[in-house]
């Protein structure tokens, strides 16, 4: 394990190195990109810049800011780190006393960029920036740095693949041993978006028929790890935790499936917004689109990358062969309806 974490530190270190422009890219801006584009293309970064960066993803995240930090000497970057849903809110409050004290805020889940964009926070995002991330994902507002799709971690020696429903409504009626998290953000916006397709009756009607099928964990990696041994039949989970719990335990006996066009198979992205109208911000969302930026992601978060042609986590399917819903990620933010159901229903 240690081994892994060097390794994986030293890839951070080095994910902004030299690499060579793609060809026919002439620049950093302007053009409509025809696949990642290199850090090499992308302009220095100089000045004095505020990030305030999500917690999540084990550090990684952090160690692409450093990366970011060791390529542009010029640039005097200063980073608040705390969870993402607690940023949003610090930075409402910061624009009611005088204004938003970063430049740019990168989350890990929409539904806290969309609290800031509700606020009226966010500074529109270039054609020629949003034109580099893949269709389906671009926002006026907001650019999708990574993906992550709900699923279904399941263990094979106790449930077969084709024993598993399609729609996620359906799990009530199956006699399933569930582990969930719902004191998770994730599993939260799971349910949000849930709200928003079905309605908040039928919502209710799920939560009702799932709890007594279910066991609680305190995060998504523990209902994964309960679906390995055996102690649940399958968890509800975003993919990497299975997909990260192999890479450790190859054999261990866990598998995914996903639902379709529901909320069992939401692709939800971590993202940034520009929060100052100052280039260096996003010429520095640039580079969290960058061809090393993305591929380090995909390689060690095990995150679906949103740009064309870097490739996708091993034991994901491609986005273009998944089934997400069609939602706009940024109403996720409605979650305080979501709470009082799930107080109401007893599962918080």
């Amino acid at each position: 394990m240690e081994r892994r974490a060097f390794l994986k530190r030293a890839a951070a270190l080095g994910v902004l190195g030299a690499a060579a422009p793609l060809p026919g890219w002439s620049g950093a801006r302007g053009a409509e990109a025809e696949g990642p584009v290199s850090v090499d293309a992308l302009p220095e970064l100089t000045g004095d810049l505020t990030v305030y960066l999500g917690r999540g993803e084990g550090g990684l995240y952090g160690d692409v800011v450093d990366a970011i930090r060791r390529r542009n000497p010029k640039l005097n970057l200063s980073v608040r780190r705390a969870p993402s849903a607690s940023l949003a809110n610090t930075l409402v409050q910061e624009s009611r006393m005088g204004g938003a004290r970063a430049d740019v805020f990168w989350s890990i889940d929409a539904a806290s960029l969309g609290v800031v964009m509700n606020a009226g926070l966010a500074k529109p995002i270039p054609d020629s920036l949003r034109r580099q991330v893949k269709e389906t994902f671009r926002y006026p507002d907001m650019v999708p740095v990574s993906g992550r799709i709900r699923t279904i971690a399941y263990n094979p020696e106790k449930v077969a693949a084709d024993d598993l429903p399609e729609d996620i409504m359906a799990f009530p009626e199956h006699d399933f041993r569930v582990g969930w998290a719902p004191a998770y953000g994730a599993f939260q916006g799971f349910i949000t978006a849930m709200r928003l397709l079905e309605g908040d009756a039928a919502t209710k009607a799920w939560l009702k028929g799932m709890k007594p099928k279910a066991s609680e964990y305190a995060g998504e990696l523990g209902a994964v790890m309960a679906t390995a041994r055996g102690a649940v039949d399958l968890a509800f989970a975003n993919h990497y935790y299975t997909l990260r719990l192999k890479e450790g335990k190859p054999d261990a006996s866990v598998d995914i499936a996903f639902t379709r066009d529901d909320a069992g198979s939401l692709v939800n992205t971590a993202g940034a917004v520009a929060l100052s109208g100052r280039e260096t911000a996003v010429n520095f969302i640039r580079y969290l689109l960058s061809r090393e930026v993305q591929s380090y992601l995909a390689g060690n978060a095990y995150e679906l990358p949103v740009v064309p042609g870097v490739g996708t986590p091993k034991g994901v399917p491609a986005l273009d062969d998944l089934h997400p819903p069609h939602l706009d990620l940024t109403r996720l933010a409605d979650m305080r309806p979501t709470l009082e159901l799930m107080r109401e229903v007893g599962v918080l």
